[in-house]
C-alpha cells in the first residue's frame, strides 16, 4: 500500500521524533512488529530495544527506546517512551560510562549475601541493558557510515 504514516515518539521529557515514515518497526511486549499505512489500529507495551522506521526518502532511521507504548492507527503511529533517543544522537561515551558504573554495580551486589535482597541488583540489571542496547545501536551508525 503506497503512503505515509505519520510517527512521533515521545518521553515525559520531549518530542523525539515526529516525521512521516513508509514504516515502522518496533520492539513490542510480544515480539517485533511493523505498521504500513492503513494498518489495523491497536495500542501495545513496548520494551527495551530499537525503532526503526523508513522516512519518505527510503532511508532508514533508528531509535533506542527504553519501554513504554504504543499506538498505531492508519494513518499515524505514536510512541509514549519512558526514554528515547535517536541514533544520531546517542553519546556512545557517555554510554560506555554507564556499561562500566552497571557492570560495578552487579559486582558490588553480587558480594552481597545471597539471602539479601537488593533492589539495586534490579535496577543495575536494567542499566546495563539499557546501554548495551545504546552502544550496540551507535555503533552500527559508526559501521555503517565507515562503508
Amino acid at each position: 500500500m503506497a503512503g505515509t504514516i505519520q510517527l512521533e515518539v515521545v518521553t515525559p521529557e520531549k518530542l523525539v521524533v515526529s516525521e512521516e515514515a513508509t514504516i515502522v518497526m518496533a520492539p513490542g511486549a510480544e515480539g517485533e512488529f511493523g505498521v504500513l499505512p492503513g494498518h489495523t489500529p491497536f495500542l501495545t507495551a513496548l520494551t527495551l530495544g530499537t525503532l526503526r522506521y523508513r522516512d519518505t526518502a527510503g532511508t532508514e532511521r533508528c531509535v533506542f527506546v527504553n519501554g513504554g507504548f504504543a499506538e498505531a492507527l492508519p494513518d499515524k503511529v505514536t510512541v509514549l517512551a519512558q526514554s528515547a533517543e535517536r541514533r544520531c544522537d546517542i553519546d556512545i561515551n557517555r554510554a560506555k560510562a554507564a556499561l562500566e558504573r552497571a557492570k560495578k554495580r552487579l559486582e558490588h551486589s553480587e558480594d552481597k549475601a545471597a539471602s539479601t535482597p537488593d533492589m539495586d541488583f534490579e535496577r543495575a540489571k536494567a542499566a546495563l541493558a539499557r546501554a548495551q542496547t545504546r552502544i550496540s545501536l551507535a555503533e552500527t551508525r559508526r559501521n555503517v557510515s565507515m562503508q
